[in-house]
């Protein structure tokens, strides 16, 4: 973490994960997930697809979001996968 400005280092997109969440039968979640795995084949960043129908915990948080990207964690976008962004995102 950088102390003086309160925030963390961004990491090299191979050790960075991206997960996908949504459901089946999703056409935004595919397009999403075309994206997705675009990038981190490119990148080099490991990626996870969750399905919020089999976790409730997941369907509180971000049904009406769907598809959501999560990097390590942290929510970095919903609806629609901006390719050129989430490349940016990862260092790339």
């Amino acid at each position: 973490m950088d102390a003086m400005f309160g925030r963390t280092k961004k990491r090299d997109a191979p050790s960075r994960t991206v997960t996908l969440i949504g459901k089946p039968g999703c056409h935004l979640c595919d397009d999403a997930r075309a994206v997705v795995e675009a990038v981190c084949a490119e990148t080099g960043a490991s990626w996870e697809e969750k399905d919020i129908t089999r976790d409730e915990e997941l369907h509180r948080a971000y049904w009406e979001q769907i598809p959501v990207v999560l990097i390590d964690g942290e929510q970095h976008t919903f609806w629609r996968v901006d390719a050129d962004r989430l490349r940016r995102e990862l260092g790339a």
